[in-house]
């Protein structure tokens, strides 16, 4: 397995019907793991996105993308267009299931970095709770 340190640029947008969409930036540095097909992006969250303490892991696989959290937050989130995915999302607060339908999904990533796109919705107890898009960009560290 090769890994890299790199630096993320993250950006989670939410919307909700009629509401400004609320947006979440994040610059950090994280670790590019590549072995076979399979590119792994890891790295730390802060106070900023509310998830501190919380460790963030995309799994890129093919058509699919899985997104894992741990620590504070523990989730498993399957990204897979036109595919409907159910899953737990443990909070401090509590458990929550939630139904991710994936309607955009496309990575350019490479051993170098490059650019992740994924549109979704959520559903909480199979009411849709608003619209997510993550875009994450990728690059080397000191590049």
């Amino acid at each position: 397995m090769e890994e890299k340190q790199v630096i993320l640029f993250v950006r989670g947008e939410q919307s909700f019907d009629g509401m400004t969409p609320d947006a979440t930036e994040l610059m950090t540095e994280g670790v590019m793991a590549l072995e076979g097909d399979e590119i792994t992006l890891t790295y730390q969250e802060t106070e900023l996105t509310g998830m501190a303490g919380t460790t963030t892991c995309f799994i890129v696989r093919g058509d699919r993308v899985e997104l894992r959290r741990t620590g504070g937050i523990n989730s498993q989130i399957i990204f897979q267009l036109g595919k409907r995915h159910s899953s737990l999302y443990e909070t401090p607060w509590g458990t929550i299931q939630v139904d991710v339908a994936t309607t955009a999904l496309s990575h350019r990533l490479t051993s170098r970095g490059g650019v992740m796109d994924i549109r979704f919705s959520i559903a909480v107890d199979h009411q849709v709770t608003g619209e997510n898009h993550f875009k994450v960009r990728v690059r080397e560290s000191g590049r």
